[in-house]
């Protein structure tokens, strides 16, 4: 077979090729990995030419399951791909948790392959609210998956609702913003979103926007401020030493490689009485040892994480013959 180039494919990928070429792709007689085979006769299944459509559609019929879930896992992986995988494979092994994990596929290409995602599948979706709350016909149908897990169901149920604690807004928006006339801005146009509006507002806001929704108290927007990718180091510093957050996302912190990269980010949740104990008492070896002497009078902290910093102390001191 006749061998083709990169610069050759990457035409085919995007449609651009003669009726013989396109032909032959379909046909088989021109070289293609199976991965970038499937790619291209999706490409091809919907050419303006009838003929080049049709052959396409058939070759398509005979493409192992393989060779899509090879082709999904690329990161430039095409939106007709995406498209085609959920509407006509859906049901095929590894299908849909290639196209889960592919950031690029869209939110809406995802629902129809709910119904076929495991339990695992599904909470790698719920960790990336961004695509979720966007869509809510995705939401809906994770909701009423048969494969969701309690939990899951009440984190959507939670994503679906429009309450809105207004004094914890409040408290929050006048921490973040000490200008009143933009205080109280801020507050009317938080008040009247939604649940799926406020986590879409702290995946892609401002820092006084997302200084103000940590301390919503719904627990989703709060992992939504988590996951923005415009968060600073210095704003999970100033998280991590909140005593009025929740346990559950000072233990979202602590658990976050890259935060945990940051020395002050562990300096403030070990002294931080919020965070829970089984947290502060794994991570106490990674304090140096100044930090760990102050731990030992922090007063604030539990009785418990002040006993071990001080053996540790003890242990440190023998072994370096102080």
């Amino acid at each position: 077979m006749e061998p083709l180039t990169a610069e050759q494919i990457e035409q085919f990928r995007i449609g651009r090729a003669t009726r013989e070429r396109k032909l032959a792709i379909c046909g088989g007689t021109l070289h293609l990995d199976p991965p970038d085979r499937a790619e291209i006769l999706v490409v091809f299944s919907a050419d303006e030419d009838a003929m080049v459509a049709e052959h396409a559609q058939q070759a398509l019929v005979s493409q192992s399951a393989e060779s899509f879930v090879a082709a999904l896992k690329r990161e430039k992986a095409l939106p007709a791909l995406f498209h085609y995988c959920a509407h006509n494979l859906a049901e095929k092994p590894g299908i849909g948790e290639a196209l889960v994990h592919n950031h690029a596929c869209p939110a809406e290409d995802l629902v129809p392959v709910v119904r076929h995602l495991s339990t695992q599948n599904i909470q790698t979706l719920m960790e990336e609210l961004d695509r979720v709350s966007g869509c809510p016909a995705l939401a809906a149908a994770l909701e009423h998956s048969t494969s969701v897990t309690l939990d899951q169901k009440k984190q959507l149920e939670e994503l679906r609702g429009s309450a809105v604690d207004e004094a914890a807004l409040a408290e929050g928006v006048a921490a973040a913003e000490p200008d009143k006339a933009k205080q109280q801005t801020l507050l009317q146009r938080l008040a009247k979103m939604t649940v799926s509006q406020r986590v879409q507002l702290a995946l892609k806001g401002g820092s006084g926007e997302r200084r103000s929704l940590i301390r919503d108290s719904n627990k989703v927007v709060q992992r939504a401020v988590l996951q923005s990718p415009r968060l600073t180091d210095r704003e999970v510093e100033s998280f991590a030493a909140m005593t009025n957050l929740s346990d559950e996302i000072l233990r979202l912190i602590a658990n976050n490689r890259n935060f945990r990269k940051n020395y002050l980010v562990i300096r403030s949740l070990m002294n931080n009485p919020k965070t829970p104990l089984d947290v502060t008492l794994h991570m106490l070896p990674l304090l140096n040892a100044q930090d760990l002497k102050m731990l030992i009078t922090n007063k604030n902290v539990p009785e418990t994480l002040r006993t071990t910093a001080l053996k540790m102390h003890r242990q440190r001191t023998v072994k370096s013959g102080g």
